[in-house]
């Protein structure tokens, strides 16, 4: 049974991680690929804490900093769209051809 949840744990991060680097058309998709992985990182820390016994405040630091990085994610992805009317990567690259 932990073999199980360790491999899905791994499949939920290499799923995340191939969603990053293959659908990189939309800003928003690359920010929830990036929340998926953190996730799946969360559950593994999770899981690892509750078996060794350790106390449960390294996950509520990791949690703040989670929670950190989507309220930048989000605040960028804001800024992009009230400065170029949508998110596509594509149409803020500075090195158009």
């Amino acid at each position: 049974m932990v073999k199980f949840i360790l491999y899905f744990i791994f499949v939920m991060y290499l799923s995340g991680l191939w969603m990053f680097t293959s659908k990189r058309k939309h800003f928003l998709i690359t920010l929830l690929s990036l929340e998926y992985m953190v996730l799946s990182v969360f559950l593994c820390l999770a899981l690892y804490l509750s078996w060794m016994l350790f106390e449960m405040y390294y996950l509520l630091m990791f949690l703040v900093f989670i929670v950190c990085e989507g309220a930048l994610g989000l605040s960028i992805l804001v800024m992009i769209v009230r400065s170029f009317g949508n998110d596509f990567i594509q149409s803020f690259m500075i090195l158009r051809c």
